[in-house]
């Protein structure tokens, strides 16, 4: 007995000292990181704990505010699970008002958006551009609607008609990845711009097509050829609402074509063409279509008859490729959703006021988090590792975890968020140890020199030590 006494004891004895040595090596890894000359001017900050124990095991900075880039979509995730539920979903209905008669609808039909921004994406089945006309479709032939003496509404006015939250980039907005949120959000709010590359280096580059078809909009082609294998340097400025917009940078020579991704500037110009064709292929007449957020509609007109609801994925599938794809679109009508269920109007501000709220009431101090978006696109963004740390402790005690855990990419062999905009770079989630130690932590460097990759290998460097 007490040999087996005595054997527990070193066991314990053994565990302790190696989370203590865990630690030491952490501290050594980060003063060899902060005296490389790529980060002589950097801040960084590094938070580590034992995830079920919540004991620290490093900490460098933790209450160091910095721009988090991606990573802020922890926080983005986490909340949405607890305020709008896993199984949550959007509703885009179809309705119209007036009468039905002989195949003729006396009033207009309606397309009400909640904010969806799977309406049209290309990740689910159910959500394609196809299936979601066909079953628009389906609805109005089986309502017995085959001519509409009236007109075709387009109702986006749940989210605010700012579609961008306050501090992202001009050099942002047009691309894909600054895409804005409506109401009624179109295929990620995203299309494909097909080029044509020049042969050498200075050559003009041919705009071939855009996939879909741009609507309503124009690009100039100010972008030139650049040297072999120099990669996707190119960028589309069209901002929301605008005609006109035009492409900059470089596309590599000696390319068939190249193709880079920019954000539409108003998906419902997009949605009313989709709807236009197929309701001409059907010999479905109506009068116009048109926003109703462009009018000033003071009755607030609304379908009286619902014929068809078009329900997105639920929370827990968006979220999977929230985080796995780091998709900024989902992240911002996450936040906008948020608002509006709590207010009734899906604007970011509110929406970033109850998550910093929400987070208060866990007992977080608020100015640790300082927060502009909810995808992490803002530079302004500015929150600490200890926050992102605390969120990834709170998740894991909830019912919804492994949903969360499952969406985390694999970096490094670690679960991990990542995050990366201009002079940051950020990474943070889960790590079970050899020695089966489970440890959450957040690391985030600001301002670094040098190339991303090259300060992803030294973060990963120190992150090494928890293995």
């Amino acid at each position: 007995m007490k040999h087996f006494q005595l054997l527990i004891s070193l066991i314990f004895i053994g565990i302790i000292s190696t989370a203590q040595s865990v630690g030491d090596k952490l501290t050594k890894a980060m003063q060899q990181l902060k005296n490389d000359s790529a980060l002589k001017h950097a801040s960084v900050s590094l938070y580590v704990v034992e995830s079920k124990t919540n004991k620290i095991v490093t900490d460098y900075n933790s209450e160091l505010g910095l721009a988090p880039a991606s990573c802020q979509k922890i926080l983005t995730s986490v909340t949405a699970f607890e305020l709008l539920g896993k199984d949550y979903q959007y509703k885009t209905e179809l309705g119209y008002d007036g009468a039905i008669t002989n195949g003729v609808l006396k009033g207009n039909l309606y397309l009400v958006g909640s904010g969806d921004p799977t309406l049209g994406s290309w990740r689910y089945s159910v959500t394609k551009d196809t299936a979601i006309v066909k079953e628009w479709l389906d609805a109005i032939k089986d309502a017995g609607i085959k001519s509409i003496d009236g007109n075709i509404l387009l109702d986006g006015r749940k989210f605010s008609y700012q579609p961008l939250p306050g501090g992202w980039i001009w050099d942002d907005i047009g691309n894909y990845y600054g895409a804005g949120t409506w109401g009624l959000n179109w295929h990620e709010n995203q299309y494909d711009l097909v080029l044509q590359p020049g042969d050498n280096e200075g050559d003009d580059v041919t705009i071939l097509k855009t996939n879909p078809a741009l609507q309503r909009a124009f690009l100039k082609p100010n972008i030139k050829t650049g040297k072999k294998g120099s990669g996707d340097n190119g960028y589309i400025y069209l901002p929301p609402y605008s005609n006109t917009g035009f492409i900059e940078g470089t596309v590599p020579a000696g390319e068939k074509t190249f193709t880079i991704s920019g954000a539409f500037s108003h998906p419902l110009w997009q949605i009313q063409q989709v709807l236009d064709d197929a309701l001409n292929k059907e010999n479905i007449g109506f009068k116009t279509m048109f926003d109703l957020s462009t009018i000033d509609d003071t009755v607030m007109r609304k379908p009286s008859k619902i014929i068809v609801t078009h329900k997105s994925p639920t929370l827990d599938s968006i979220n999977f490729w929230f985080l796995k794809k780091s998709i900024n679109l989902y992240g911002e009508a996450l936040l906008k959703t948020i608002a509006y269920e709590q207010t009734g109007m899906g604007a970011t501000d509110k929406g970033v006021d109850i998550v910093r709220k929400f987070w208060q009431e866990q007992g977080m101090d608020v100015g640790a988090l300082k927060i502009i978006d909810g995808s992490g696109l803002s530079p302004q963004n500015r929150i600490t590792t200890s926050v992102l740390v605390n969120v990834l402790q709170y998740a894991k005690d909830k019912k919804w975890f492994s949903s969360f855990y499952e969406a985390l990419p694999l970096y490094n062999g670690m679960k991990l968020k990542s995050g990366s905009i201009g002079g940051s770079k950020s990474f943070a989630g889960y790590h079970t140890s050899k020695a089966g130690i489970d440890y959450t932590v957040a690391i985030i460097v600001n301002n670094f020199d040098g190339s991303a990759s090259a300060v992803v290998k030294k973060l990963f460097s120190v992150l090494d030590e928890l293995k």
